[in-house]
């Protein structure tokens, strides 16, 4: 890692109980939220989805179905961009590497593999009829 990159921070586009709209609503009540097909998520990326104010970036880790939803958000660049990361692993770990300074994070658990006191939101992911969903909420 760089030595002159700024310090991992919060996410300051964090808006919980800021909008008004039914995707908000949906996240309060922990509601399934429909993204994509799984068909346009190219295997080993990621695309990004806003859900009730947050962006969620969904992964597809290999040729078949298994996917990951984490936060969109870096702290070490503070940017949205983990959905254009790096898919891979680590010694087994699912992971995805960030574009900008290049730190792996866990995709079950969100936690950074290069400082382990950072971790990102993860969020529980699902396959119905070919259409991947987002809990986001609850």
């Amino acid at each position: 890692m760089p030595a002159d990159h700024p310090p991992a921070r919060e996410n300051p586009m964090n808006t919980d109980g800021a909008s008004a709209t039914s995707t908000a609503t949906a996240l309060a009540e922990g509601v399934w939220t429909p993204v994509c097909a799984l068909a346009d998520i190219v295997p080993d990326t990621g695309v990004c989805a806003l859900i009730g104010g947050r962006q969620i970036a969904i992964v597809r880790v290999g040729q078949g179905d298994t996917l990951y939803a984490i936060s969109n958000y870096d702290p070490f660049s503070r940017a949205m961009v983990l959905a254009r990361g790096i898919v891979g692993d680590r010694g087994g770990i699912p992971k995805i590497t960030s574009p900008i300074y290049k730190q792996g994070f866990d995709l079950r658990s969100g936690q950074c593999l290069d400082e382990p006191s950072i971790v990102i939101p993860v969020y529980a992911v699902r396959l119905q009829a070919g259409m991947v969903e987002v809990l986001a909420g609850g």
